[in-house]
């Protein structure tokens, strides 16, 4: 379910010239035009579902066919076909955007649960804005992952964090609500030192091992089901 930017400026695509609808019609633009081509889509399906197989067996790569089909793409009747299918695809995608709610709620809180994680990834790896200044690929792929390692050892230690915090809460009798916690990001950045601290009497500390339980009844919520809005707020 991707989420879907100036969906206003996209196009929706009507199955037929003749197809019209009462109070949505002005989303497809002038009468007759916008149409899907399903001539078209039949008669390259048994290529699409070459191209198909081909990348899912690992025969051709996609950025390889992409060239390909993208050459010419003009005349390039199978290129035309994606084309009309991913039309296809695209508005239905946004009408039951704009018809469901809970699914504008369900990609609306997905998406800014990713976003959050970018944003706080790209705050860890502060050196040169995250700017990759090297051309070699590999280079490139290991700061990448290098950056994303470290990401998640932060985010991890502040879920440590977070949990410690809870049951100190809980051991001096506040009461912890589940859909409270559900509300919780584990992108805190305000007490992190991002330069460092120079602790070389600390090197030889062992961290205790963490304690992955925590002692609050999470039944209730998994049976209610986590409120899409509450995922996203609390991301």
């Amino acid at each position: 379910m991707p989420g879907i930017r100036n969906w206003k400026g996209l196009t929706f695509y009507r199955p037929s010239k003749q197809s019209e609808y009462v109070h949505i019609d002005s989303l497809f633009g002038e009468p007759g035009k916008n149409v899907i081509d399903w001539d078209l889509i039949e008669s390259q399906f048994r290529h699409r579902m070459k191209v198909a197989v081909s990348v899912r067996e690992g025969a051709i790569s996609s950025s390889t066919l992409l060239k390909r089909l993208r050459s010419g793409s003009h005349k390039n009747s199978t290129c035309t076909a994606f084309r009309e299918v991913g039309r296809v695809i695209r508005t239905v995608q946004l009408l039951r955007y704009l018809s469901d709610p809970p699914l504008r709620r369900r990609v609306t809180a997905a998406t800014n649960k990713v976003e959050s994680f970018t944003r706080f990834s790209q705050w860890v790896g502060f050196g040169d804005q995250g700017v990759l200044a090297d051309n070699d690929p590999i280079e490139q792929e290991k700061a990448m992952k290098f950056n994303a390692l470290l990401t998640n050892a932060v985010i991890f230690h502040n879920a440590l964090d977070i949990a410690e915090i809870i049951r100190q809460l809980l051991e001096e009798g506040w009461e912890i609500d589940p859909e409270d916690l559900a509300h919780l990001s584990p992108y805190p950045t305000g007490h992190i030192k991002r330069f460092g601290e120079c602790c070389p009497h600390e090197i030889g500390i062992q961290p205790e091992a963490y304690d992955p339980k925590l002692d609050v009844g999470f039944t209730r919520l998994r049976e209610q089901g986590l409120t899409a809005a509450g995922l996203g707020q609390a991301a």
